[in-house]
């Protein structure tokens, strides 16, 4: 006892002392190059140990400040949900591997090849699939890299379109599901992952379109910034072309069909389709739907038979396959999640179980690969924990210090008005996200920013269209998830640009990267006014 009362000195009981020391702490901590993690943790015995006195911290073991730590970071690491995060990564990790996104660009490529821009378009709709895949952020950006930046720079398209496309496009895993950013604000906020999945598609894939439309635009106002490949006389052009595209669209919604057909069939003779009171029915599994599948199954056929020609949806099948693994991965996460079979971790399992099984089948997954990325899960894994740790401790310490009540009263008495209030906050996550991991912004700011907004009248909220008050937590959960997406590509810090400088080659600098960005990052801003501007688009499909 003798030697904590030494210590008494540091106790100081103003929260606004606090909260300043916390805040150049933390970027002084930064800024020495300690990790997010235990940065987090240092200040947040420092903050215990200044509010409480070193005593009242350390004197009993088990009990007193300390163990409200303790008991916040066994709450977020005992979180069934969070197995979820090393099972997409692990997902991620093997489809970086494996052949399956090359084969998936090859395919796109096929059919957009002879469009202007074709190869950044290209590039765009292979990260929103692969978004839909894992929603790992790192990952996407480093296999773009490998696969598509060296095809765009051969085919001597303007360096900067071609960065800005590949890292842009590549961090749409923030916002499109199952994204680990939404996980995560999920797991601290206690709102439906689910709802906030669904609620995210339509932002997701509206910044998605953003980004093609300016390429699309800009490649045909400049064509010097993507030149055209030279074209392969072989290859079929116009109406032919489309020809095949339908082939290949009515041969894939076959299967499909023919897929979903038996599964209403089984569902009927075991009688699981039964109409009870009190539970769903079966997403196209019902009785009713057997003849909308048998309809769709019809007109797949009828347009192989009468319209393409089977010779043509055959070749069509050749030119497309490499899309079919990819979709099979997300019907399997996605699918699994919104037609009630599995939660959140047990889809993130099946997709792993998916890929693997894919990887068997085309004789590709090999023991170096999945030891390979064992190993990769493990790193990003523990680096996620250490932070984890660390910004649950530091949430916990200052809310106990009474830190978020403080927040709130000193936002209250500026007297802004509601949308004034927000916009504080939109600027408080972008600077926050040019210096820090969005990790620890969802784990520190979130439990002070959410209750504020939950406290906002709603009806101000937004200038057209009015949000349902049961709604607003997921709809300030895509908005900061927004906000995290223009974050991967703010200097001085943006991991985009990190990620791909890992495999760029040697002469494209990271002032360059960063160069590049500079338009993308004025898209992501613009989608994020859409949804501050009209709330409601968030949640369209609840």
């Amino acid at each position: 006892m003798e030697f904590l009362e030494l210590f008494a000195w540091m106790k100081v009981s103003d929260i606004a002392t606090l909260s300043i020391f916390l805040l150049l702490g933390m970027f002084v901590l930064l800024a020495i190059g300690m990790p997010l993690g235990f940065a987090s943790a240092f200040l947040a015995v420092a903050v215990i140990v200044m509010k409480f006195g070193p005593e009242a911290s350390f004197g009993r073991f088990g009990s007193g400040p300390m163990s409200v730590l303790a008991q916040a970071v066994y709450r977020q690491m005992t979180n069934y949900v969070l197995i979820s995060v090393p099972l997409f990564i692990f997902m991620a990790s093997l489809l970086e591997r494996s052949g399956i996104a090359k084969d998936m660009y090859d395919a796109l490529n096929q059919w957009l090849s002879r469009t202007r821009g074709g190869i950044a378009i290209v590039t765009s709709i292979m990260a929103v699939i692969m978004a839909a895949m894992s929603g790992i952020i790192g990952g996407e950006v480093v296999l773009l890299g490998l696969i598509a930046l060296p095809q765009m720079l051969r085919l001597g398209y303007n360096q900067n379109l071609a960065i800005g496309t590949i890292c842009a496009s590549g961090s749409l895993g923030t916002m499109i599901p199952p994204s680990i950013v939404l996980i995560f604000y999920g797991l601290v906020t206690e709102t439906s992952i689910k709802a906030l999945f669904t609620a995210s598609f339509l932002p997701g894939f509206m910044l998605a379109s953003f980004f093609i439309i300016y390429i699309i635009i800009r490649t045909n106002l400049n064509p010097s910034l993507a030149p055209l490949p030279e074209e392969d006389p072989t290859a079929p052009k116009g109406m032919e072309k489309f020809l095949r595209f339908v082939g290949f669209l009515s041969r894939f919604a076959l299967w499909i069909t023919g897929f979903l057909l038996l599964r209403a069939v089984f569902f009927t003779i075991t009688g699981d389709n039964q109409v009870q009171e009190g539970l769903e029915p079966i997403a196209l599994g019902m009785v009713s739907d057997i003849p909308y599948i048998v309809g769709a199954f019809a007109i797949a056929a009828a347009l192989i038979l009468f319209v393409v020609g089977r010779e043509r949806a055959a070749e069509g099948w050749q030119m497309g396959k490499g899309l079919i693994a990819p979709v099979i991965v997300i019907g399997v996460v996605l699918g699994s999640i919104y037609m009630g079979i599995t939660g959140i971790t047990e889809a993130a399992g099946m997709g792993v179980v998916a890929v693997f099984v894919i990887g068997l089948i085309r004789r590709e997954m090999t023991f170096e690969i999945v030891w390979d990325s064992l190993m990769r899960t493990l790193r990003s894994t523990g680096t996620i924990i250490w932070v984890t740790i660390g910004a649950a401790s530091l949430a916990a310490a200052y809310t106990l210090a009474g830190g978020p009540t403080y927040v709130a009263n000193m936002i209250v008495a500026a007297e802004l008005p509601t949308m004034g209030i927000i916009l504080v906050m939109m600027v408080i996550f972008l600077i926050m996200g040019m210096f820090m991991d969005w990790i620890g912004i969802v784990l520190l700011i979130m439990p002070v920013f959410l209750p504020i907004v939950l406290k906002l009248p709603v009806e101000e909220i937004g200038i057209f269209g009015e949000l349902d008050p049961r709604q607003v937590a997921i709809w300030f959960g895509v908005v900061f998830c927004m906000n995290m997406q223009v974050s991967f590509l703010s200097p001085p810090f943006g991991p985009a640009a990190f990620y791909l400088k890992s495999v760029a080659p040697p002469h494209i600098s990271l002032t360059a990267i960063f160069r590049g960005f500079l338009p993308f990052i004025v898209l992501q801003l613009l989608a994020l006014s859409v949804l501050l501007i009209w709330p409601p688009i968030v949640t369209l499909f609840l």
